[in-house]
């Protein structure tokens, strides 16, 4: 936990007058800086009994838009609400939910489209204004607000170093843990957008993990000369990490998502170099011809680019891409052979890639080549392809640019805001737990469960 902003912060009254009596409506957020991943307990006081209000968070984004979410509550016979143990009755959220203003962030009215929060920059906490308003509103503009309290959600913890690494021609951020380590190592891939992304990367380290965020598919010498990086880049990525001084160069894992998940099954199944003390896969695939580079990958799907869908709101779905499954053992990596232990998360309405379909298929052959004993899988219902760190919020849709197209397009990724802000937690989580099994512990094993929510 990360230690308090100052008690100014953390905490706000103020008086005014209802039912003749003046009423000092206490609001205070505990912690009121914190990890994005820790919760937080929001709890307003002194209000009247069965003062009806509404609780609200508003965030201006990096990209200059604003995100809020709401909840309506009303006071108990003591004039408190405790988000963490009251209902809300409406809102962006209902029911008990303790981090509703966080996961149910949704634009304002009269935003952009398809708008996808993400943190660009780490070193910056996510700031999150929470407030409280007499009744239940839902339009907030010109409303006086009860009480404010200011919240920093943070990736990077106190002490944490973000590293930028140029070398070898890699571009990419290693963070370091406090401490002097040595660590054990996480190379964390993104996936089909491309672009450097550091935010899990960050949590991960201030989890306790050297993580060094990989960008594979617009990396500098790939915008030098026009050419992907060839299969050996990641090979140059795991090397960096094996031989810094800070870093356990024998305990080191992989981490991919959507396309970064091909990359990592292809890594851990076929590299003579990359010798993985465990890997996670989240929503993706490990259908690829076993012998491709990163570019021939890319062809191969572009040459099934007929099985797109476009939904009725002419979002892109490329769920059926790769899809019957196939039996041709050269179109899809050989997880039989895998001989680290494999965390699988899979969200099962997942509209951007066959990943529940994938998820089957890498369990079955891992059951006929008799290393199922090394597969976690976990796989949640109505959860979509954008399974992130905890609280982030759920976007359904979003604009996407491929790498190598200058088309901009509406990508329809799945997920039910509840379900999937239910899976996010619960997998981050088991995550955690599954490094620290098999980077931290001497064990050499998983647990193998599945898990539906």
């Amino acid at each position: 936990m990360l230690e308090p902003a100052g008690s100014n912060q953390s905490a706000q009254m103020r008086c005014v007058r209802m039912d003749k009596k003046k009423h000092c409506v206490k609001l205070s957020v505990q912690p009121s800086r914190a990890l994005m991943d820790e919760k937080f307990i929001v709890l307003v006081q002194n209000a009247p009994p069965g003062f009806q209000m509404t609780i609200h968070s508003l965030h201006h984004s990096e990209d200059g838009h604003s995100w809020e979410a709401f909840g309506h509550y009303t006071a108990d016979a003591t004039g408190t609400v405790n988000v963490s143990q009251d209902h809300s009755v409406g809102g962006t959220y209902s029911g008990v939910e303790p981090m509703g203003l966080l996961w149910s962030l949704r634009p304002v009215p009269g935003s952009k489209p398809h708008l996808r929060f993400r943190k660009m920059n780490v070193q910056t906490p996510m700031e999150v204004t929470i407030s409280v308003y007499q009744g239940h509103q839902t339009v907030f503009v010109d409303q006086v607000q009860l009480a404010s309290v200011l919240v920093e959600r943070w990736y990077m913890a106190p002490g944490v170093r973000r590293i930028p690494v140029t070398e070898s021609n890699l571009t990419a951020t290693l963070f370091l843990p406090p401490g002097p380590g040595p660590f054990p190592g996480v190379l964390d891939l993104w996936g089909g957008g491309g672009q450097l992304v550091e935010y899990r990367s960050a949590l991960l380290a201030s989890h306790g993990f050297a993580s060094l965020a990989l960008d594979y598919l617009t990396p500098k010498i790939t915008l030098k000369t026009g050419k992907m990086v060839e299969n050996d880049y990641f090979e140059t990525a795991y090397k960096f990490l094996q031989q810094h001084p800070q870093v356990s160069g024998s305990r080191i894992a992989m981490m991919g998502l959507s396309f970064g998940t091909t990359m990592t099954l292809k890594m851990a199944v076929y590299s003579e170099v990359m010798k993985l003390s465990c890997a996670v896969c989240i929503s993706g695939s490990h259908i690829q011809p076993v012998n491709a580079t990163v570019e021939e990958i890319f062809i191969m799907f572009d040459t099934k680019s007929e099985k797109t869908r476009i939904s009725e709101e002419n979002e892109v779905i490329w769920h059926d891409v790769v899809l019957p499954v196939p039996t041709d053992p050269g179109m899809k990596a050989d997880v039989g052979r895998l001989q680290c232990p494999l965390l699988l998360i899979v969200g099962e309405d997942d509209q951007n890639w066959a990943a529940p379909e994938s998820a089957q298929d890498i369990k079955e052959m891992m059951e006929q080549a008799g290393n199922s004993h090394l597969l976690t899988l976990l796989s949640y219902a109505n959860t979509g392809h954008l399974i992130e760190p905890p609280y982030t919020p759920h976007t359904r849709a979003s604009r996407f640019k491929p790498v190598g197209s200058n088309e901009l397009l509406v990508v329809l990724w799945g997920g039910e805001t509840v379900a999937h802000s239910r899976a996010q937690e619960d997998a981050w989580r088991k995550t955690l737990a599954f490094l620290r099994e098999n980077l931290y512990s001497r064990k050499n094993s998983a647990v193998t469960f599945t898990s539906h929510l």
